[in-house]
């Protein structure tokens, strides 16, 4: 059995959007991976069966209500249902490689789209959801934010990708950004393919391409190489 995804969302139709396509399309359409919309207004009741209502204490906005989002969850996702259970906040941990790797290790995730201006705290904790971030930034819904979770899950599935090693040397996946990539034409606009590329001396190869990766990774992201001195922060 695949990676199995179940998404809660006000916005089904938002799904599998752009995983329809390429490599998670066809790892769909193989069944390696298996993405349900489920909507969570039917889970709502009352003549209007809204979602959403005011915040206690006022203020801007609209939050999303424990009551049918608990419903919602509970429908999808058994007591013995081993799934991890996510919520995509901007508030949440940063979505890292190894937990994306942790992910497609298991059977799949309940994935949770907030909206508005948030989600009743109640149901997070009652539910145990895990709150994950794709950046620091806010966007309309969490469905995007799901989309690229799942794209990132799914990709790294077993067979998925062609070449094995093609993920493996990625950036991320060693704790540094990737080196820089060139093919033909030999020169391009003036600019020439660095002559270490084209010498075939591998040793010398992966020697450049290491610190070009690590010199990228200090210029861009120092914030990697200071976490992996201190992996406890």
């Amino acid at each position: 059995m695949g990676f199995h995804a179940t998404v809660l969302t006000l916005y089904p139709e938002m799904f599998p959007g752009h995983l329809g396509g390429s490599l998670a399309g066809r790892a769909l359409t193989r069944g390696d991976a298996t993405v349900e919309a489920v909507n969570i207004r039917d889970h709502a009741t009352g003549k209007h069966r809204n979602v959403d209502d005011t915040p206690a204490g006022g203020g801007a906005g609209m939050v999303l209500r424990p009551d049918v989002l608990a419903r919602a969850i509970d429908a999808v996702c058994p007591e013995d249902d081993v799934r991890p259970r996510i919520l995509m906040s901007p508030r949440g941990r940063p979505l890292t490689q190894a937990r994306v790797r942790e992910l497609a290790a298991g059977p799949g995730a309940v994935i949770v789209c907030g909206r508005f201006e948030g989600v009743d705290q109640r149901v997070i904790e009652a539910r145990n959801l895990e709150e994950i971030s794709i950046g620091d930034y806010v966007l309309s819904g969490g469905e995007p934010a799901a989309l690229i979770l799942l794209d990132a899950v799914i990709r790294v599935l077993p067979g998925v990708m062609g070449n094995a090693d093609s993920g493996a040397h990625e950036s991320f996946e060693t704790g540094l950004l990737e080196h820089p990539h060139y093919t033909r034409p030999q020169v391009f606009e003036g600019r020439e393919i660095p002559p270490v590329l084209t010498s075939g001396n591998h040793k010398a190869v992966a020697e450049w391409r290491q610190a070009q990766a690590l010199q990228l990774t200090r210029n861009r992201r120092p914030d990697l190489i200071d976490r992996d001195r201190n992996p406890k922060d």
